[in-house]
């Protein structure tokens, strides 16, 4: 039996606790609200990280979604929330351009460790991650997404009881109609762009996602070749980026109706609808509402495969990979009396699973 051997980022309850192979945290303090975090590993390394931060300028949540390997999404974990503070700072605005041009830093910042690495490690030019980032700012959400991690908004309409979900991101996924069609127009020339393979579309057969950060081997035509594992390296080579990290940001203007933002990997959304989730975080009290919301997911997964959730957490964690993703979660609650307010002192915490 392979045991878990992982800790979370700190060993109090301050910044979070590890039960099982689940890191959470119950219910913290932001700017305009509360949050409440959640982490599930399912692979034999868990590949998502997570942060909120709390800052004068505002609120900052992110969700990266690993893919072959935690590098990339570790990386984002520590680079991107430092880039986009410098690039704030510089222009002294909160804008879609500005996250964008994180975005790019942060993707750039990543080419250069895989070019230090590339000889010794040539591995990491094929980890990448999904990227979610939201930030409340003076009265505005903007969430900015490359990948299929997605945002939800919970709404409560004045006079009624019950929550509406929103939709505030789109997911780059060639599942997608749409996104293999963009793809399609990106690359007229390349017929093997998007292919079918293990019943599922995949770029070149390899990968579901169209943008991230990281993922070099299939925007960088120099590491298409030794030492890069023969998995990664394509029959035909390419002229121009396969793969981008453009994110597509949303910005919404917050009304008293918005309660409050969940934000997840994939992992999460395989399993719960948009209405379904939103259900929950709204009918349920706010502590340990991650939680609850990550156990109704894996509810659902053991469902599906018709068995107890009672056995599914039985599961060692690789093996466990066949039953449900990695998922993380960050809910961030909106109180509306709160947004026009003087900020908190400044604040930070990890989410994840992490190696000891």
């Amino acid at each position: 039996m392979v045991k878990p051997c992982w800790r979370p980022c700190i060993e109090d309850d301050t910044m979070g606790r590890l039960d099982g192979l689940v890191w959470h945290k119950d219910l913290g303090s932001h700017a305009y609200g509360e949050f409440s975090m959640a982490v599930i590993q399912a692979n034999r390394m868990c590949e998502d990280y997570s942060q909120l931060d709390d800052h004068p300028q505002g609120t900052f949540a992110g969700v990266y979604d690993g893919h072959a390997g935690s590098e990339a999404s570790k990386f984002v974990s520590h680079n991107l929330f430092f880039n986009l503070k410098n690039i704030v700072s510089e222009r002294r605005e909160v804008s879609e351009s500005v996250l964008k041009k994180a975005f790019s830093a942060t993707e750039e910042d990543f080419l250069s460790l895989v070019k230090k690495q590339w000889m010794n490690n040539p591995q990491i030019a094929s980890v990448g991650t999904c990227c979610l980032a939201g930030v409340l700012h003076d009265g505005v959400l903007f969430v900015a997404n490359a990948g299929d991690s997605r945002a939800v908004l919970g709404r409560v309409e004045r006079g009624s009881k019950r929550a509406s979900a929103v939709q505030l991101s789109n997911e780059h996924n060639v599942n997608i109609a749409s996104v293999r069609e963009e793809l399609y127009a990106l690359h007229p020339d390349d017929s093997q762009v998007v292919i079918m393979k293990h019943k599922c579309w995949r770029v070149r057969g390899l990968i579901q996602v169209s943008r991230s950060i990281g993922d070099v081997y299939l925007k960088r035509a120099e590491f298409q070749r030794e030492p890069l594992l023969p998995k990664f390296r394509l029959t035909e080579t390419f002229e121009k980026p396969i793969l981008n990290s453009e994110p597509e940001v949303t910005v919404h203007k917050l009304q008293p109706e918005d309660h409050f933002v969940i934000f997840a990997s994939d992992g999460l959304w395989e399993q719960l609808s948009n209405q379904e989730a939103v259900d929950i975080v709204h009918n349920f009290p706010r502590n340990g509402i991650a939680k609850r919301l990550l156990k109704a997911a894996l509810h659902e997964a053991a469902k599906k495969r018709e068995m107890r959730y009672a056995d599914l957490k039985k599961i060692d964690p690789g093996v466990r990979r066949h039953f449900h993703d990695d998922i993380t979660l960050i809910i961030v609650f909106i109180d509306s009396h709160l947004v026009s307010k003087s900020p908190l002192p400044p604040y930070s915490i990890k989410g994840g699973v992490f190696p000891r």
